[in-house]
């Protein structure tokens, strides 16, 4: 089966070794993704804001690969601080209120940088 990438152009790419997502077959992985700040439209201390600029980003990465959000079958939430689960579960829900993928949602130590409170990952499978 055909490999597909999807590289951002973000330099951990390489640093790391990694790319956002992978597609095979009919099987999409996408990397933990964590929100672009820009401390107008999102901030440091808003975990809704950051939820809802993540899966906007991965929604394009998905589209960028023929496929939609309504092809995500689950969805990883990790997140620094557990009080915020009603504010990432309303941004979750603005996109997956009808599609109902499986989902967990972690409490983790941190992420990458303090500035992150949420960082999401997930998996997409097409029909055939």
């Amino acid at each position: 089966m055909k490999r597909e990438n999807i590289l951002t152009g973000s330099p951990w790419e390489d640093k790391m070794g990694y790319c956002r997502a992978v597609r095979i077959g009919n099987i999409i992985e996408v990397s933990g993704t964590v929100a672009i700040i820009d401390g107008e439209n999102v901030k440091a201390d808003d975990a809704h804001a950051q939820t809802l600029n993540i899966l906007e980003r991965v929604e394009k990465v998905l589209q960028d690969l023929n496929a939609s959000m309504s092809d995500v079958i689950r969805t990883r939430i990790f997140t620094t601080d557990v009080s915020t689960f009603e504010a990432v579960a309303t941004a979750h829900a603005t996109f997956f209120k009808d599609i109902k993928p499986t989902t967990g949602f972690y409490g983790i130590n941190q992420l990458v940088a303090p500035e992150y409170l949420v960082e999401i990952e997930l998996t997409a499978v097409l029909s055939e």
